[in-house]
């Protein structure tokens, strides 16, 4: 007790242990979905899927790590759906570059990174953006994934005269999103812990009974190998050659920046971490931690790493430690 008391402040940050463990277990819960999504949109970039699974699980693993050891906050760091919706939809499919060519742009834009937090440039820029424009920051990349999920629910389709159009309705697939959709809603309102992941397992039994999913074939298996993606970042950095490739490692370098920054300021203000100069304690460790997590990330294998708004649930369940 006396070491993690040492490790983590938890008498300066008045909480306990009992407290940062149920809230971490209450972070895990909320964010054990990245484990079926994240995979799925790097699946549809054209990585194969077991190993983008694992990938997404060690990485995460290793991000929540150095942001509780190195920044202490209460905050999970995993691939966000701004940047991995970015990562799949725009840059392999939109631009037709290869998944490996593109995780050697996430690599080389996740060095830049460290090296303006380092020079700590980062810190200057979120000083000075209007606090307004933070929050229209995450607004704006929580619409572009919704727009993705409820295109891929089919609630939404293409339309050749209007762009967008609402799907059919005597579609199963419609009927399995709207029942989701709705379900974690009224959860979310009723603030329960862990409630997206408990719509999803609730609305694939549904898509099960109404037969529109195939059932498990197996309960246990062991991990899918990542050596289809471990390094490939590493490998395919001659491939960041011609100008579309250097925009791409500096729209990832910009994406990444506000998406991390405008959650990282909202997760801080909710757990009462900012002065009142408006200043947040240990920031520059918090963004070191963010940038080391992308290294990480792309050379395992996967979309840019980033501060989870799911640590709002643990947050509001009291955790305010590392």
């Amino acid at each position: 007790m006396t070491t993690l008391n040492k490790v983590f402040h938890l008498t300066d940050a008045h909480t306990t242990v009992k407290r940062e463990l149920i809230a971490a277990l209450t972070t895990f819960v909320s964010l054990s979905y990245i484990l079926f999504v994240n995979p799925n949109l790097l699946h549809a970039a054209g990585m194969p899927k077991g190993a983008a699974f694992t990938v997404t699980a060690i990485a995460t693993a290793i991000g929540c790590f150095i942001m509780g050891l190195v920044a202490n906050y209460p905050v999970a760091l995993a691939p966000t759906l701004g940047s991995g919706a970015f990562f799949a939809y725009n840059v392999c499919v939109g631009m037709h570059i290869k998944w490996q060519t593109a995780l050697a742009a996430v690599l080389v834009a996740s060095i830049l990174f460290i090296l303006i937090t380092v020079f700590k440039l980062r810190e200057k820029v979120v000083d000075a953006i209007p606090q307004d424009l933070k929050y229209a920051i995450s607004a704006g990349i929580g619409l572009f994934i919704a727009f993705i999920g409820l295109q891929n629910g089919k609630l939404i389709v293409n339309s050749d005269s209007t762009l967008v159009t609402l799907g059919k309705f005597n579609s199963p697939a419609v009927w399995i999103t709207l029942f989701g959709l709705i379900l974690t809603v009224i959860l979310m309102a009723m603030q329960v812990p862990g409630s997206i992941f408990i719509g999803m397992i609730v609305t694939a039994i549904f898509g099960i009974l109404i037969g529109q999913i195939p059932l498990p074939t197996h309960i246990i298996s062991s991990a899918p190998s990542i050596a289809p993606t471990f390094g490939q970042a590493v490998i395919h950095l001659k491939d960041i050659n011609t100008p579309q490739l250097f925009m791409v490692v500096l729209t990832f370098l910009l994406v990444t920046f506000f998406d991390t920054a405008g959650t990282l300021i909202g997760m801080t203000e909710q757990a009462g971490m900012v002065d009142k100069n408006g200043k947040i304690p240990r920031i520059g460790r918090a963004f070191l931690s963010d940038s080391t997590a992308m290294v990480e990330g792309a050379v395992l294998g996967t979309a840019p790493l980033g501060t989870s708004v799911e640590s709002s649930a643990g947050i509001a369940m009291g955790g305010r430690t590392g």
